[in-house]
């Protein structure tokens, strides 16, 4: 899936990594771990979140100077320098998780392989949100649990100083309709993914990208095939899916005649999800999934733009085109 992915708090200088068997700097990667001096650490007690826990903790204590900021590599310190509140630190995978990072664990209780996608924010004491890290844990199979870390990026001079993460929006969808941007090309020879999206004065507009990864040549024609789906990935009543974006703006300017386009190993065609989030008179709707695909019998890839309809009851989708450029 190609996500994008944000930015990092300035280096600091040693990670402590605490164990049962003893603790270890990340500048001491060559010389083994030492023995335990102290107890094993408190275990984390906050519970889970759609099977994602938060287990270790490791963060500055201050917040960077311009002289730290502007070094990429400092020299070990003393581990004083972090706040650690692990059941177990593992090792940094490299010298970027020395700026803090927390470690984490997805376990899978339900019956299929899963894909998680995990927004982390890291925040200030009094719950202020200095930087929203995402990622993304594949095809978890059921029953299991997997451990993984997420790293704080590179904040600037005088950011607010991070003391907490917490697991801000769990998305989980079916390991083998998990959206992919890289990687090896899946058997069907496309990657489909959404974007990010972009967002203002209540019109939202999110991007579905479709790639040829296989031999030979690959043709779209119209409009993506749209099921809206709910928390559970259940269908979603009462929302009407259009033909092109004109009934919700007209500056878009991109809701010309379907036409095919035929894709080549390599190329990308582009179609949109358009909608306001206009709130009246009913309940509003939230769809958290989509799943598409991008031509009939073209195989199902789940993603995951949370379509805030409002009251509306409408979501535009524009035909594929080539990308603009």
């Amino acid at each position: 899936m190609r996500r994008p992915a944000p930015l990092l708090v300035p280096a600091l200088a040693a990670v402590l990594l605490l164990s049962a068997c003893g603790s270890e700097r990340a500048g001491d990667r060559n010389s083994g771990p030492r023995a335990a001096s102290q107890p094993s650490p408190t275990q984390v007690t906050e519970p889970a979140v759609d099977g994602v826990r938060i287990v270790a903790l490791a963060l500055p204590s201050h917040s960077p100077s311009p002289a730290e900021s502007a070094s990429p590599s400092p020299s070990p310190s003393d581990p004083s320098d972090f706040r650690v509140t692990p059941d177990r630190l593992d090792r940094p995978t490299d010298s970027r998780a020395s700026r803090g990072y927390a470690v984490y664990t997805v376990t899978n209780e339900g019956p299929e392989a899963l894909t998680y996608t995990i927004a982390f924010a890291f925040t200030t004491s009094t719950g202020e949100v200095v930087e929203t890290r995402r990622e993304t844990v594949s095809a978890v199979a059921p029953g299991k649990t997997v451990r993984s870390q997420v790293e704080l990026g590179a904040l600037a001079p005088g950011a607010p100083l991070v003391t907490r993460v917490k697991v801000a929006g769990v998305t989980k969808v079916p390991a083998a309709e998990a959206p992919g941007g890289t990687g090896d090309c899946p058997a069907s020879g496309t990657r489909l993914w959404a974007d990010e999206g972009d967002a203002a004065m209540g019109l939202r507009v999110v991007g579905l990208h479709v790639e040829y990864c296989g031999k030979g040549e690959y043709t779209v024609e119209g409009y993506p095939l749209l099921e809206l789906l709910d928390d559970d990935r259940e269908p979603v009543d009462g929302v009407k899916i259009l033909k092109g974006s004109k009934e919700i703006t007209t500056g878009l300017g991109d809701d010309e005649t379907p036409r095919p386009v035929t894709l080549k190993s390599g190329e990308t065609a582009v179609a949109r999800l358009v909608w306001r989030n206009t709130t009246g008179f009913g309940t509003p709707v939230n769809v958290p999934y989509v799943r598409v695909r991008a031509k009939a019998g073209a195989a199902p890839v789940t993603v995951t733009p949370r379509l805030d309809l409002g009251t509306t009851g409408k979501l535009g989708v524009t035909p594929w085109q080539r990308p603009a450029g």
